[in-house]
């Protein structure tokens, strides 16, 4: 006989099955099983193949960490965006807006923290910044919840107007951070303590390049992390292989993108706040400048893929660190060149669905 009681248990363990059912498909880049180990080992052949043209053993060390330092903080600007156009379906041009307002806040955070982000104690300089970063990525995701509510919404689903409207958008950010901040160039000096070099052996290793590779690290383990092992990560993935039958369960799954949305709006501010650090001085256009860069990650990378983005970073900056040094003069171009290269071999990018 079955009773009320039972039925009950039984309905959540229901809802629970039938939302892992609709989340087999989306994300497929995260799980494929074919062809995942390809593009590490071009970014591994490629950094191999370059050991001979530069020629001395120490500058290559020197370059190579430069580019995997490069990497790691486009990674976490580009990440975001990358997750909101292959699970919300949105084309946000004005993710560029958010590693400006990032940076611009970790000037001002870092000017107000003076005493104890340049105290010259490690454990000062660390408390420091860790208090930069959070302060960047709280500011970019009140104005992520609010760039959302007020571009994003009235234009779900049209890709046209989403790209008009993000970009305006972005122009009208700009101009209100040149209005709060003033037009001169902002600075935000390293901290003594992650500034400068140290040596192994006859290798210069910059301090703040080992900084930015393991928080790079920690934040790409997180995401795969997040998507791949807990409930929410499974939710997000159900919504977008079927919203209509996770809506139908009775979760709200309209707010759980506005969440990713807002995420990805942090991370865009954790990226500012490390690029400020990395250039010490920057304008309004700081963001803008990086953003076709970052359209190129998400392109090669494959929409929606943390791991694809990942790779795709660090294959763009390994590229243009060592084209920078051997021919400076096709620097501008090498970028290009690397999305055209994957997209011939790959043309739904590095970690599409099924491959």
């Amino acid at each position: 006989m079955i009773t009320s009681t039972s039925v009950a248990q039984e309905a959540p363990q229901s809802k629970v099955s039938t939302a892992e059912g609709a989340a087999t498909a989306p994300l497929a880049a995260l799980h494929a099983p074919r062809g995942n180990w390809w593009p590490p080992f071009l970014v591994a052949t490629l950094a191999i193949f370059a050991l001979p043209l530069v020629g001395a053993f120490p500058t290559w060390v020197t370059l190579t960490l430069a580019g995997l330092a490069m990497g790691m903080m486009l990674f976490i600007m580009a990440s975001g965006l990358s997750l909101v156009f292959g699970l919300m379906d949105v084309m946000n041009l004005g993710h560029a807006a958010f590693v400006a307002v990032g940076a611009y806040v970790a000037s001002s955070v870092a000017g107000a923290l003076g005493g104890l982000l340049y105290s010259g104690t490690s454990s000062g300089a660390l408390l420091g910044m860790v208090i930069v970063a959070i302060a960047a990525m709280l500011s970019t995701a009140v104005l992520g919840l609010v760039f959302e509510r007020l571009f994003i919404r009235p234009v779900y689903g049209d890709h046209l107007k989403q790209i008009l409207i993000t970009i305006g958008a972005m122009i009208i950010v700009e101009q209100l951070v040149l209005s709060f901040w003033g037009t001169q160039q902002m600075t935000l000096v390293l901290p003594e303590v992650v500034r400068g070099t140290f040596t192994l052996g006859d290798i210069a290793v910059e301090r703040f390049r080992v900084v930015a590779v393991v928080l790079g690290l920690v934040l790409y383990l997180g995401l795969l992390l997040l998507f791949g092992r807990t409930r929410i990560g499974l939710l997000i993935r159900a919504g977008v292989e079927n919203r209509e039958m996770v809506q139908a369960l009775g979760y709200r799954i309209q707010r759980v993108f506005v969440g990713v949305f807002v995420a990805g709006a942090a991370l865009a501010g954790l990226g500012g706040a490390m690029w400020g650090f990395y250039r010490e001085q920057f304008t309004a256009a700081v963001g803008a400048d990086l953003l076709v860069q970052m359209l190129i990650i998400v392109v090669i990378g494959g929409l929606g893929s943390v791991r694809g983005c990942f790779v795709g970073a660090l294959l763009l900056a390994l590229v243009q660190t060592y084209v920078n040094y051997l021919l400076p003069d096709l620097a501008l171009v090498s970028n290009v060149a690397v999305m055209v290269a994957v997209l011939l071999w790959r043309p739904r990018g590095l970690y599409a669905a099924g491959t």
